[in-house]
């Protein structure tokens, strides 16, 4: 148990649970949150944890680093240290609780002299990273927040249920296969670029499916312009090819909305493009939407209408992104 009042028996911060964990245990590992805001960073190197919170807005897990920010080492954190809770290992499991990364990005934004998101101004500010090792996570009835890269998916299966993910860049990004069913994707607004993005795939080509959304229902915070936020572009992740760093190319994003309504934020086009360095040096090369692999099925809304540049699913090329189809041998126990 994990609680700021001193209760017999329990710890003063969830580091400190985890690390009380056996190493080597293969049994799920439960640590129970009590109700309060619980700062700082936590890292999960140990198999099977689970946490339990007292309830979304009750037991909140948070931290205001971002890319830009120095850290204790006197570096800039980047954007993969900022992460207020950083999970690398499987069969990771978090339920009733809210996880945020406080950094107050429109402020910042604001402030004269500030960091700009649309000049590469670091202000990346993970709030939940599922890093490599990590794999069969489950995350139901949680609150994820922050404004740009909220939710990073490096590897592995994820499902997300019931969940509230909030951000205005890219805020859903990475290679894992990821599934949301029944969850809240909800655009916050933004000060330049006035475009958002939600999903930033960085999918290998011969893994078939990245960040699915099922049943979802997309929606805005006030202030977010109609036809402003785009379904996703593609995010072609950094490799290095004899001493040069460039995009990779066997990086050919996947995003696919089945079932899902679609706010009035939504943009007609759906999908756009993303920049990455290309095997010539070029720090501007474009990667179209047409060239990723994102896909729309049975959308409804007002967002769910115009000349998009993704494919529609078949109602088969559907059922191959269905649970069952898309997390393999894994079966997640129900809710």
């Amino acid at each position: 148990m994990v609680s700021l009042k001193g209760e017999p028996g329990s710890y003063g911060t969830l580091q400190a649970a985890i690390d009380a964990a056996p190493p080597s245990a293969t049994a799920p590992y439960r640590i129970e949150i009590r109700a309060g805001t619980f700062a700082g960073q936590t890292t999960i190197r140990r198999a099977n944890i689970e946490i339990f919170g007292a309830g979304v807005g009750k037991t909140v897990l948070t931290n205001d680093a971002y890319a830009g920010k120095l850290a204790p080492d006197g570096k800039p954190y980047g954007t993969f240290r900022t992460a207020t809770l950083n999970v690398l290992a499987p069969g990771f499991r978090m339920e009733n609780l809210t996880i945020e990364n406080a950094f107050d990005a429109p402020a910042e934004m604001r402030r004269p002299g500030g960091l700009r998101a649309d000049d590469g101004g670091s202000q990346q500010a993970i709030a939940l990273s599922l890093g490599r090792g990590s794999d069969r996570t489950i995350v139901r009835h949680c609150h994820i927040l922050s404004h740009q890269d909220t939710l990073y998916c490096a590897e592995g299966r994820a499902l997300f249920e019931r969940c509230r993910i909030a951000g205005s860049y890219d805020f859903i990004f990475g290679g894992a296969i990821a599934l949301f069913e029944r969850c809240d994707i909800r655009s916050r607004p933004r000060l330049d670029p006035v475009e958002g993005y939600i999903a930033a795939p960085s999918t290998l080509i011969d893994q078939p499916a990245g960040l699915v959304f099922s049943r979802c229902r997309l929606t805005a915070d006030v202030g977010v312009p109609d036809g402003s936020v785009f379904l996703g572009r593609p995010w072609r992740s950094s490799t290095t090819v004899n001493g040069r760093r460039m995009g990779d190319p066997r990086s050919v994003g996947m995003a696919a909305y089945l079932d899902c309504h679609m706010g009035r934020h939504v943009s007609p086009l759906g999908w756009t493009r993303m920049w990455y360095t290309g095997p010539d040096g070029n720090p501007k090369t474009w990667f179209e939407p047409e060239e990723a692999r994102f896909r729309e099925y049975r959308n409804t809304g007002p967002g769910a209408r115009g000349p998009r540049r993704g494919q529609t699913l078949t109602p088969a090329e559907a059922v191959a992104l269905s649970r069952q189809n898309l997390l393999g041998t894994w079966s997640p126990e129900p809710a």
